[in-house]
């Protein structure tokens, strides 16, 4: 088990510094440069004051030079300073959004597994039955339904046309520091309504029919049908012997789920108004801060691979043959 948990580290630090090379690289090829803004629209700005902002940002260097420089700084935590009119340092711009989409993350992956698995378990034990039917509706319509688009409607029917929930923003604009504790989680509650509920609805619809897919296979093993015929109660046979079999491959969903709800952040986010880390990856890349965009790239890299790292210890502890390091 030691020796399988070091291989997983050392292949996520070879991925985790193949992910910031192709980065670093590609997002130079956008056109423009972050001065761009600034030297394009304004008739005053010289050539030589295009070159010496260039120094300024170190933007005059080989792009090999900036790499090394960038993970030098990377090794001692330091992300580098925002090539916006600010300067703030990244780490900071990044660690005040980044508790917001953690929590909204966090929140919907506890959503989509406390309501999928359920769902699909009930969906393969009553297959063929209208509710199955009825959850297969479902799924198609989840996959259908582009997240923006939802995010919209809900918008429009909840915010507009019913005024039930707000509509953008973390809290409210007026009275938010009068309110009593209470009061403010109720009203960080309902603006968290609907893009919590944008962001776990696909998720929710494609893990539920993948349980339903794992658990239909393992229901028709054989060691299933000599539970039975020993004599068990089908709840026993359900719950005890068929669901941790079934749960194995969806358990490797657990790490890829993960980039999936950042990169879903980005949309959500912008379109509620939310002070994310979404938001502000959206706003970088707007502004070509390549500082910050790597920095969230950085972020999100991490975090990704601290996913799958969680999910293969889960699937390793699930099925002793990879502790063990069988076949």
């Amino acid at each position: 088990m030691a020796n399988w948990f070091l291989k997983r580290l050392l292949s996520l630090f070879i991925t985790f510094w193949g992910i910031t090379l192709i980065s670093f690289f590609i997002i130079r090829l956008a056109p423009g440069e972050p001065i761009s803004p600034m030297a394009d629209f304004n008739p005053k700005f010289t050539p030589e004051m295009r070159e010496r902002l260039r120094a300024q940002y170190g933007l005059d260097k080989p792009l090999y030079v900036q790499y090394l420089r960038w993970v030098k700084g990377l090794v001692t935590l330091d992300l580098g300073r925002s090539f916006a009119p600010d300067r703030r340092p990244v780490w900071d711009k990044i660690k005040e959004r980044l508790p917001v989409t953690i929590l909204i993350n966090v929140l919907s992956m506890l959503i989509i597994f406390a309501v999928a698995i359920p769902l699909g378990v009930a969906s393969a034990v009553k297959e063929g039955s209208l509710f199955d039917r009825a959850t297969t509706v479902f799924v198609f319509i989840g996959y259908a339904m582009p997240g923006f688009w939802l995010a919209l409607l809900l918008m429009l029917l909840f915010g507009i046309k019913w005024h039930i929930l707000p509509i953008s923003g973390l809290h409210s604009l007026m009275g938010y520091e009068q309110m009593t504790w209470w009061e403010k989680v109720l009203d960080w509650a309902r603006h968290l309504v609907l893009p919590i509920f944008v962001s776990a609805f696909g998720g929710l619809a494609g893990l539920s029919r993948f349980m339903r897919s794992s658990m239909i296979e393992v229901l028709r093993q054989d060691f299933i049908v000599t539970a039975r015929a020993k004599g068990l109660s089908e709840r026993d046979v359900i719950y005890k012997h068929a669901l941790r079999n079934a749960l194995l491959p969806v358990i490797t969903l657990l790490g890829l789920s993960v980039p999936g709800l950042v990169g879903g952040s980005v949309i959500f986010e912008s379109i509620f108004s939310i002070p994310g880390v979404g938001q502000l990856m959206w706003q970088a890349v707007m502004a070509r801060d390549y500082p910050v965009i790597m920095g969230n790239l950085v972020i999100v890299s991490v975090l990704t691979l601290l996913g799958n790292l969680i999910a293969d210890i889960c699937y390793a502890l699930v099925d002793p043959r990879i502790r063990l390091g069988k076949s």
